[in-house]
């Protein structure tokens, strides 16, 4: 898919909105919701701040992990085929330098959230690129899919490869996740972000209302 700027939505608002440590903390259903997942220190705070076209609405540090619940940020958007988008913000996972006992409560929260969520339009897996597809990263991917979850594979900080380097993982990422290329994205340098709009207008478009209209109110 060529680059598009025309892809990139006008993002008028970004707003924090809910942070839920535990299931029963989940906000009611509102806008499509994006899931953005990946290592610790992939990447994901730089990544969803070029989304929101902010510079500190998610907070980036040094310290991997710091994200410790399900972090939800409101856009309204213009010259977009959609609204109101939520972006959900997981928990990084990896080598978080966190508790054993709190990094273990993270998973119940994460297939929770991902299993019951009908607002849930997109899960995006992002990917090191310096680090490589993972059996991890294939393992979550297949999982999503026994789940029918829509899921997209996003690598991250692509402006540190070289164009050979590129397309070796390209042709990885087909085999890996059968034939669906992972869209490759720098957060830095905005490479990639038209693609990953285009991913995101495609899966909330296919979102199935849920039953008695658009969600909940809230």
């Amino acid at each position: 898919m060529p680059s598009d700027v025309r892809n990139v939505p006008d993002v008028r608002e970004a707003t924090f909105f809910a942070e839920a440590r535990d299931l029963g903390a989940l906000p009611p259903e509102g806008p499509p919701e994006i899931a953005i997942a990946g290592r610790s220190n992939v990447g994901k705070s730089t990544l969803l701040n070029r989304l929101a076209a902010r510079r500190a609405l998610a907070r980036t540090s040094k310290t991997p992990g710091r994200t410790r619940g399900l972090v939800m940020f409101d856009l309204r958007l213009a010259r977009a085929p959609l609204e109101e988008l939520r972006l959900v913000d997981l928990p990084g996972y990896g080598y978080a330098k966190i508790s054993k006992g709190e990094r273990e409560s993270w998973g119940p929260l994460i297939e929770g959230y991902t299993r019951r969520r009908r607002s849930l339009a997109l899960f995006v897996m992002l990917v090191d690129a310096r680090r490589g597809l993972e059996d991890e990263e294939r393992q979550l991917y297949e999982w999503l899919g026994t789940e029918k979850v829509p899921a997209q594979v996003v690598v991250t900080k692509v402006d540190k490869l070289s164009a050979s380097e590129r397309g070796l993982l390209r042709n990885r990422g087909r085999t890996l996740f059968r034939g669906r290329a992972p869209i490759l994205t720098s957060g830095d340098t905005g490479e990639g972000i038209p693609e990953l709009w285009s991913a995101i207008f495609e899966a909330s478009a296919a979102l199935a209302p849920p039953p008695g209209g658009a969600g909940e109110d809230g």
